[in-house]
């Protein structure tokens, strides 16, 4: 798919190295310390990889639409003239059938799903990509063209390409049929070579069933054949092992496979292995939720069990987001409460308001209870359940600002609501791999990742830079409404600078070639487009034992 004449492709946005791309761009990289190496955070995940796979996937279902028709072929703008269809036209990349399937080496160590994506309602957010005046107008410009550019010949070729029983293109059999029903988007820990998703349909009906065999007919090349799970990963092997397809359609493969009760398909072997041996999970939806965003702490490591233990939450913790109309939007955070850290919602304090500043890409926020003081001793008693000691509420910020390459460190600021606390937070977070820069500013106490960061905070509590209380009303409003908990993400600062990011890592920059003032006007272009994104924002009200899910955004 070449982009129109006098145009260039966007370069590719989010690099992240080791990574393959299936139904992402982005793949989640390793954690900070523990074990093995999995995704990044389910922020990361949900809000990046939801949007850009929508900016690729809404692109070929528009491109499809504006292409008019199903069996004329590919219908991907190149800026040429468009002639007739070339009769017997052949797929490149298409070798013979090999024989036998070659056997699969089972890993030895058993991978967790660390970060999924449920789609409840695939018909609604296939409806709303396919309506979307944002995505319409991101097919004809180089960002939907830069993305779309790796799968446009697998996911255009048709029916009568692949001399294949189907007549559309194979996009529309995938995401039309195979994908039909309820569906899941998983990544697991493990190997980072071996980073990419798996889409996994536990329930396939009929349609699904039915695309899965008119794709491995036409395109199967080859296969593996697995006799076991990896260790500890314990579902029941069916007789004759685990038989993997491998798909190849212009030069582009796909592992596939199939079982009674689930289909599979990623870019490597292992990941299909690992979606095929995980317990098959129930895509069950809260009324109003047509997707959501799952994580599992234990696969992060003690850290991120500790804090989601600070916070009460539970393992079914999730992101919601519903459809509406042509959009979809933040419903809110949904699932169970534990501990005694827990505290009603109420309303972010002005003050936090005035020091974040309005261009943070991610702002989370959260209430809890924690002992008076902040000695170890103490807290190490409250957590064990054996404090008397009395408690006191305190409402904790984080303002985030991720990077687009490793070779890039994140931004990142704890905004502590209690200057009080400010002797005990020094002892608790010294000692540490990195060290912190701290200040005290509008009633918080700061402890930022670098100076630069300490000084946009000032800048935004003094009131020389714009801050939360200058962000749309809507935005504003839903700040200000009760949370136990609170995500907010501005997409299009966030996909922006990520953007910016991707693009400075790839430039070859040196003293012999420095950084050109002006960027190329197809990365301005994009950094526009992407700045038109909405406000996403996220509310949990913790009620009993369950989190009530509300959401708000631009």
């Amino acid at each position: 798919m070449a982009p129109r004449a006098g145009q260039r492709r966007l370069p590719r946005l989010l690099p992240l190295q080791g990574v393959d791309v299936m139904t992402s761009p982005v793949s989640p990289p390793p954690p900070a310390g523990g074990g093995g190496k999995g995704p990044s955070s389910a922020v990361r995940i949900a809000l990046i990889g939801a949007i850009v796979v929508g900016v690729g996937v809404g692109a070929f279902v528009i491109g499809r639409k504006s292409g008019g028709g199903g069996s004329s072929g590919p219908a991907f703008s190149s800026g040429e003239p468009k002639g007739p269809p070339t009769a017997g036209a052949t797929v490149e990349g298409m070798p013979e059938v090999s024989s036998e399937p070659t056997k699969m080496e089972v890993p030895g160590a058993a991978a967790l799903p660390a970060v999924w994506v449920d789609v409840h309602s695939p018909a609604k957010v296939r409806d709303a990509l396919a309506r979307n005046a944002w995505l319409k107008s991101q097919w004809e410009k180089p960002l939907g063209q830069g993305f779309a550019s790796g799968w446009a010949a697998f996911l255009g070729s048709t029916g009568t390409d692949l001399k294949a029983s189907f007549k559309g293109a194979v996009l529309d059999v995938v995401v039309g049929q195979l994908l039909d029903t309820p569906f899941r988007t998983v990544w697991f820990t493990g190997d980072a070579r071996v980073g990419t998703p798996a889409l996994l349909v536990p329930k396939a009906n009929k349609t699904s069933q039915a695309a899965w065999d008119a794709l491995d007919s036409v395109a199967k090349r080859g296969g593996m054949v697995a006799d076991g799970c990896p260790s500890g990963m314990g579902e029941k092997v069916p007789d004759g092992g685990f038989q993997l397809s491998r798909w190849l359609v212009a030069e582009q493969t796909v592992w596939a496979a199939r079982t009674a009760d689930r289909l599979v398909l990623s870019r490597h072997p292992v990941v299909v292995l690992q979606a095929l041996c995980s317990p098959l999970p129930e895509l069950e939806a809260d009324d109003g939720a047509d997707v959501e965003v799952g994580f599992d702490a234990n696969a992060y490591g003690r850290e991120a069990q500790l804090f989601t233990h600070v916070l009460g939450l539970g393992e079914d913790t999730r992101l919601q987001l519903r459809v509406d109309g042509d959009r979809l939007v933040a419903k809110g955070i949904a699932g169970k409460v534990s501990g005694t850290s827990v505290t009603t919602g109420k309303p972010l304090s002005d003050d936090l308001l005035k020091l974040v500043p309005e261009d943070t890409p991610v702002l989370f926020a959260f209430r809890f209870m924690l002992p008076e003081s902040l000695e170890p001793a103490q807290l190490k008693a409250f957590w064990k359940g054996e404090s008397r000691a009395p408690l006191r509420e305190r409402q904790v910020a984080l303002a985030w600002t991720p990077r687009g390459s490793t070779s890039l460190a994140p931004e990142l600021a704890l905004l502590w609501g209690d200057e009080k606390d400010a002797e005990g937070l020094s002892a608790l977070f010294s000692g540490g791999a990195r060290t912190l820069v701290s200040a005290t500013l509008c009633k918080h106490v700061v402890l930022a990742t670098s100076p630069q960061e300490v000084e946009r905070l000032k800048k935004a509590c003094e009131g020389s830079a714009p801050n939360m209380l200058n962000a749309a009303g809507p935005v504003v409003a839903g700040l200000r409404a009760p949370s136990t908990v609170m995500l907010g993400v501005n997409l299009g600062r966030l996909l922006s600078g990520l953007a910016m990011d991707g693009y400075t890592s790839e430039a070859r920059v040196d003293r012999a070639s420095p950084m050109p003032k002006a960027l190329p006007p197809e990365i301005e272009a994009a950094r526009r487009d992407l700045e038109a994104l909405p406000y996403l924002g996220f509310r949990g009200n913790a009620q009993g034992y369950v989190m009530a899910s509300e959401g708000f955004g631009t």
